[in-house]
């Protein structure tokens, strides 16, 4: 699979388990769950799922768990609603750096009203 296609894989498998974790599932070990990336191999066979858990460590980890055990459905799920050659198997890893976007949006603000400072006072 070219890198392209890779992309557009992942952004799908994405969408559909962020639908699916987020509205269908009825544990509640999963509800406070958000699917920040995905990374699909490039014969896409695996799939690399990085998520946000909210609360405490036993949480997060109980979370994981119900994912992990909860992921031959989300395959299948993922199968009725994508229409890939390969449906990957689905690997889940909490995603250690969830306040990454919102620092680097602070910092280009940041930046943006002090570069505009400088400007005006040569």
């Amino acid at each position: 699979m070219d890198e392209r296609r890779t992309l557009r894989v992942s952004e799908a498998v994405r969408e559909e388990l962020s639908e699916i974790i987020g509205f269908e599932m009825d544990d509640p070990r999963v509800s406070d769950v958000d699917v920040t990336g995905v990374h699909v191999s490039s014969d896409g066979r695996h799939a690399n799922i990085k998520v946000a858990v909210r609360g405490d460590e036993r949480h997060q980890k109980e979370s994981l768990a119900a994912l992990e055990h909860a992921r031959h459905y989300l395959r299948h799920e993922l199968g009725g609603r994508l229409s890939l050659r390969h449906i990957p198997e689905l690997h889940f890893e909490q995603d250690c750096h969830t306040d990454a976007d919102s620092r680097i949006e602070f910092l280009l603000r940041r930046a943006k009203k002090t570069r505009g400072r400088n400007e005006n006072h040569p």
